[in-house]
């Protein structure tokens, strides 16, 4: 299992909208055939570890309950039947109501053993942005903070690259590449005009863009304009986004908008979330700004907190890393669980996690 896990893994941000599954095949202790979700989605990881060896006696282990529903191509369930396994190890269940549990009892009607739970944790934290958007209809949220050891993200003036060294940054681009999306709220694209993009680690996928702009106030053209060869752009917007401003943006192919409702003067965290999900997203990396780290927070919305520190201070007249949260008692505060502390060249990376990730 633990192989078809880092198989699975290996697929994070490369296959939504489905999961990123492994699946290992073994006979006599001996490894036959492994393989992950093909990017795009499909093939499954089943079938394509099928097609690579006879399966007849062999054990399946599989981090995804195997699909149960029928479309262009057989369920993963009826070609394991088929295949002629004689034994199923399953890590956790899928919640698709399309296969929960069905899978599973597709098997056993068939007379194969079928033992389930087996690094249920791991394979439900791989899986969390899949089974988040089966079961909440949101894609999982890992917000991504980069501060001064005072919790600045630029100085009085503005001034922000680079707060943290390039192994950091370095870093930054690999996480880009296990997510869907990157998303950022419009004043970090009219501050710091990014690309966004996954760069200088030989990363040939690119994860979708998302800006969050109510009313499509967006410097036009820009770097993300430049760029829409290489990665897609997908806007956000409030209904008060004037025909004007949609109009620009739509009338290139490669730009996808996305309207939402809105709460006071931003966009809802929760309907762009949901606007996500529905498109198909199953995790986003957000990298800020401030003011959307601290709607996302107040929404209870964020995942996975990425933190990474270094040593320097700003002082208090420096951009705060997260805005303004209204709170008046610490009971009230957003609490996460610490997962992770490593030191990343001269800076310093903490990984907090809301605990569990998922909760079937």
């Amino acid at each position: 299992m633990g192989a078809a896990l880092a198989l699975g893994r290996r697929g994070l941000g490369r296959t939504w909208p489905n999961p990123a599954v492994g699946c290992v095949l073994v006979r006599d202790g001996r490894i036959l055939a492994r393989a992950r979700t093909a990017d795009g989605g499909r093939p499954h990881a089943e079938t394509q570890a099928l097609t690579r060896t006879d399966a007849r006696g062999a054990t399946a282990y599989v981090t995804l309950e195997p699909c149960a529903h029928e479309g262009a191509t057989p369920s993963c369930a009826a070609e394991l039947t088929k295949a002629g396994i004689a034994r199923a190890v399953i890590a956790c269940r899928d919640p698709d109501p399309r296969t929960s549990g069905e899978g599973i009892a597709r098997l056993r009607a068939a007379n194969i053993p079928v033992t389930e739970g087996i690094r249920r944790a791991e394979a439900e934290a791989d899986l969390a942005g899949y089974l988040l958007s089966r079961t909440r209809g949101r894609p999982r949220v890992t917000l991504k903070l980069a501060a001064s050891l005072d919790g600045r993200i630029a100085t009085a003036s503005g001034e922000s690259r680079w707060i943290t060294a390039p192994p950091a940054r370095r870093l930054v681009h690999a996480l880009r590449a296990r997510h869907d999306a990157v998303m950022v709220g419009a004043g970090t694209a009219r501050t710091d005009d990014p690309l966004l993009t996954v760069r200088d680690i030989g990363h040939d996928r690119q994860p979708v863009r998302v800006v969050l702009s109510r009313r499509l106030d967006l410097p036009f053209p820009s770097a993300l304009t430049a760029t829409l060869d290489a990665a897609p752009l997908w806007l956000c917007h409030g209904p008060e986004a004037t025909e004007e401003a949609r109009a620009r943006w739509s009338s290139d192919p490669r730009v996808h908008l996305l309207e939402c409702a809105t709460e006071g003067r931003q966009l809802s965290p929760a309907a762009v979330l949901s606007a996500l999900g529905t498109a198909g997203l199953t995790s986003v990396f957000c990298e800020g700004g401030g003011s959307l780290a601290a709607s996302l927070l107040e929404a209870g919305l964020v995942d996975e907190l990425v933190c990474f520190t270094a040593g320097t201070a700003l002082g208090a007249e420096g951009t705060p890393m997260i805005g303004a949260l209204g709170l008046d008692s610490l009971a009230a505060a957003p609490r996460f669980t610490l997962h992770e502390t490593r030191a990343i060249g001269p800076d310093v990376l903490h990984v907090w996690r809301r605990l569990p990730l998922f909760s079937g």
